[in-house]
């Protein structure tokens, strides 16, 4: 392509997506959709469908809209867009009639928001370069016309869901976020009716601060403790520096609210992600694993701490240093202690073989790979969840020397 057809095309995009950005600002969220499909019309794209992961994570489900293809709910594990979605590269699949339908991952940072599918009659560099931008402005807008509406929620929830649930999917942040250094996912079940488990982290500078919760009980009562423990562990991470001034902080505000009689289960970690330094205080939470390589290599050795609600306790601090490349998997204790047909906890042992099945096999990224890993353990358990059951894995990619090559 000569520079003259080059520099037209570059107009085009940029004329394309400022008409979307300029549009999109003041359009009510049920206009959205039919815009971005217009917006694909443009240049030539036809059959335009966008796909939210739903709750559970399993499917990819249509978001309807005039001018949308709302077809069916794509699996997460083996349709076109589940690969791209789990991949985050753009797919490209040539259509029997002819065309290419392209499967773009819509992605708002590193959070995985969704898919969106179209079909051209034939694509090339310009094109994959404009719809790679076009997706990024789609799912920026996607997010924030989210916080307007119900519209989104309605599409990806797959079955009536609790109370309790709505509340902690309120609570939690982005359930995956990347940077060079270091990676999160989580994942809670039952997707639609959790009451007491929580997770929460941030990125303040070079630390990365975690927290996994388990409120006691069940449904709204443990939905209410595990809501003041997020919000007070937030405002002491925001105030405090030490993990053990969130812990006091965290014991204190469940004890007043609730007595003594109440508590929550927690661990708190601190990652430096610039030397992979580890601290971790765990408060009655089991113990979380350390896999290296694919493979569980030991559980983290931790100190045994009164869980958060009984008050008074000093915290036991724990540190530990990380390889790069290596995962630290966190998890509650619905994960173990549910029980098989026969009446047996499912156990620890069982969960590291499952791990390390998994991990034997090829590996589409750490988020996938924890996906996989609770799909695994929820078949394994035959399908059964009767308690909060909640997966949060980190992987530390190494210092900020090794990625400095993304500042170039």
């Amino acid at each position: 392509m000569g520079e003259d057809s080059m520099d037209r095309s570059e107009g085009f995009g940029e004329r394309l997506l400022g008409v979307l950005l300029d549009r999109a600002r003041l359009l009510p969220p049920q206009l959205i959709a039919p815009l971005i499909a217009e917006q694909v019309a443009g240049i030539g794209g036809r059959d335009v469908s966008i796909l939210l992961q739903d709750y559970a994570q399993e499917l990819l489900v249509p978001l309807p809209g005039r001018k949308l293809h709302v077809g069916q709910p794509e699996p997460m594990a083996d349709s076109p867009a589940g690969r791209a979605f789990l991949s985050g590269d753009v797919l490209e699949v040539p259509q029997a009639g002819g065309g290419v339908r392209i499967y773009l991952p819509l992605l708002d940072g590193s959070d995985q928001v969704g898919v969106m599918a179209l079909t051209l009659d034939t694509v090339d560099d310009d094109d994959r370069r404009l719809l790679r931008r076009l997706a990024g402005l789609v799912a920026d807008i996607l997010v924030t016309k989210n916080a307007y509406t119900d519209q989104f929620f309605l599409a990806r929830r797959r079955e009536p869901m609790s109370v309790s649930a709505e509340i902690q999917w309120g609570l939690l942040p982005p359930l995956t976020m990347a940077v060079p250094q270091v990676q999160v996912a989580g994942i809670l079940e039952p997707a639609y009716r959790v009451a007491g488990d929580s997770f929460d982290y941030a990125l303040n500078g070079n630390i990365l601060h975690m927290a996994v919760i388990d409120a006691m009980g069940h449904d709204l009562d443990a939905a209410a403790m595990a809501t003041i423990a997020i919000g007070a562990y937030r405002h002491a991470r925001r105030v405090f520096i030490s993990l053990a001034e969130k812990y006091a902080f965290m014991d204190q505000a469940i004890s007043r609210q609730f007595g003594n009689d109440h508590f929550v289960t927690a661990q708190l970690m601190h990652l430096n992600i610039t030397t992979g330094e580890l601290e971790l205080v765990n408060a009655g939470h089991p113990a979380p694993l350390l896999i290296r390589d694919g493979q569980v290599l030991r559980q983290l050795e931790t100190a045994t701490t009164l869980p958060v609600g009984f008050g008074g306790e000093t915290p036991r601090i724990k540190e530990h240093t990380l390889q790069q490349g290596d995962r630290v998997l966190c998890y509650t204790d619905g994960i173990i202690e549910e029980r098989d047909d026969g009446g047996q906890p499912f156990g620890e042992e069982r969960l590291i073989h499952c791990v390390n099945r998994l991990g034997q096999e090829r590996s589409d990224g750490m988020r996938a790979d924890l996906r996989r890993l609770s799909h695994t353990l929820k078949k394994e358990r035959g399908g059964r969840t009767s308690d909060d059951a909640t997966l949060f894995m980190i992987e530390w990619r190494g210092g900020a020397a090794d990625h400095l090559a993304v500042l170039d």
